[in-house]
């Protein structure tokens, strides 16, 4: 994903870039998740926990030849194209779901690799008259780029019935442009967690903090015991966005979040400096951040905080449930060499910021409608979530189908939560602004990963580049 925010965050595309968040109610959503996801405090053991649930478990859905809860049809000879940004295990995981597709259905599915901004890839592809015929958007702002541009295609009557009976309303909400329905959020992402090395924790004496004061005393617990506190995927600027996120919404509250978001109020604002400041109290402190965090993507900024030994290249590193695939790539055990805790609260009530990734159509077919029917179903996610590092807003998945307890806590909570969350902040933004490498947001808190003292200077490019995103 890009890791959407890359669940969990939490959402809703401003207009006229998106659509209108649903709810305001982030914070009883926040108490909520951050509740189910500290009871997996990590202490829980990562180990396996089974498979995923039964084939013939009542779901409530027809059984057919072709599936165990949603009835596909037979599409032999046929064949489509798939895009996503998706890369390593991420990409290699989703091609297992797409296998399956192929073997309930006959098509031919091919995995097509796309570049960030997603958009601008795929109008490159339909100018030169080749379209995907299915594209994974990570962005609400881009779901709705794509209606605009007359790309998108409304989901067919199986697909929007396979939505509404295993979405909540504010899933399918954000997935909708103008009242129809476009988007089926296959993949989400809980973007309110911290990763650390359990033998470093074990070695500084440390404990998983609740407050912000208490990660900066942590952080400094670990440099003392000869660790750098904390891996950054700088190269990445989605990553530094989600820093700000979380930051933000839980230090000026879910309203402000809402505004900022809709660029209601400025990036001068008193509360974006109040929240760049609280980042510098990390970004901004010597040897806090592990060397060369601009030159490091997020995978590795992940991998390096696990290996090692007890002297990894860092003690922490934040980001998202999706983590974990990178985790296991470090041949590190989720729950036991690696545990996480929520992103501490900055203000009043801990921050949960959601992300995901959309299944839309481009080009309509009924092969094309069946694969999005079967992305919306649960025997898709299930496949999905058997594989680790993937959290599916789905609520008809057997929670068994998660490989660890951690995981299954996280997905558990991301359901509990209903309607009640915020969508990534940059996702909802117009793509020059929020989602294009080495422009706009990125760019911005890149420059201010590398000089964090200049909290005016990254407010007044932040606010330059967001008027002439937004048009306002």
């Amino acid at each position: 994903m890009r890791r959407t925010s890359r669940i969990i965050r939490i959402r809703r595309s401003p207009e006229p870039h998106g659509p209108t968040p649903p709810t305001r109610r982030a914070v009883r959503a926040a108490a909520a998740l951050a509740a189910g996801v500290l009871a997996v405090s990590l202490t829980a053991c990562g180990g396996d926990d089974g498979g995923g649930g039964d084939d013939d478990d009542d779901k409530g859905k027809a059984t057919g030849d072709t599936g165990t809860t949603v009835t596909l049809p037979k599409l032999d000879g046929q064949s489509l194209e798939v895009a996503a940004v998706w890369t390593g295990a991420e990409q290699k995981n989703f091609k297992a779901v797409l296998a399956e597709f192929e073997k309930r259905t006959g098509a031919k599915v091919t995995f097509v690799p796309a570049q960030d901004p997603i958009i601008n890839f795929l109008g490159s592809k339909i100018a030169g008259g080749a379209p995907p015929d299915v594209a994974m958007l990570p962005q609400p702002g881009a779901i709705k780029q794509a209606v605009e541009k007359n790309w998108a295609k409304p989901l067919g009557p199986e697909a929007a019935k396979e939505l509404a009976e295993n979405y909540s309303q504010g899933w399918q909400d954000i997935g909708s442009v103008d009242g129809k329905q476009y988007g089926v959020y296959y993949k989400a992402a809980n973007k309110s967690l911290i990763w650390y090395n359990a033998q470093v924790f074990e070695n500084a004496g440390a404990a998983e903090p609740k407050t912000w004061d208490e990660l900066l005393n942590t952080a400094q617990m670990v440099y003392d015991s000869g660790v750098t506190p904390f891996s950054v995927g700088g190269a990445d600027g989605w990553t530094l966005t989600d820093w700000f996120e979380n930051v933000y919404l839980s230090q000026a509250g879910p309203e402000k979040y809402d505004q900022l978001a809709k660029h209601e109020i400025k990036w001068t604002d008193a509360s974006v400096k109040e929240a760049l400041t609280t980042l510098a109290g990390i970004w901004g402190t010597k040897d806090y951040v592990a060397t060369g965090a601009l030159g490091t993507d997020f995978p590795t900024s992940v991998t390096q905080t696990f290996t090692g030994g007890d002297q990894p290249k860092a003690g922490m590193v934040y980001e998202g449930d999706f983590a974990q695939v990178n985790i296991v790539e470090a041949k590190a055990k989720v729950g036991t060499d690696a545990k996480v805790f929520p992103f501490p609260a900055v203000g009043d009530t801990a921050p949960v910021v959601s992300g995901g990734d959309a299944a839309v159509i481009l080009e309509d077919s009924k092969a094309a409608q069946a694969l999005v029917t079967f992305l919306a179903s649960p025997d898709a996610a299930e496949i999905h979530a058997k594989l680790g590092g993937f959290v599916s807003p789905n609520k008809n998945v057997d929670p068994s189908a998660y490989p660890n307890d951690v995981q299954k806590k996280i997905a558990e909570a991301l359901v509990a939560s209903g309607d009640d969350f915020r969508f990534d902040m940059s996702d909802q933004a117009p793509q020059a602004f929020g989602g294009t490498p080495g422009k706009g947001e990125w760019k911005a808190l890149q420059d201010f990963l590398k000089n964090p003292k200049d909290i005016a200077g990254t407010q007044a490019k932040l606010e330059a580049d967001a008027a002439a995103a937004y048009g306002n």
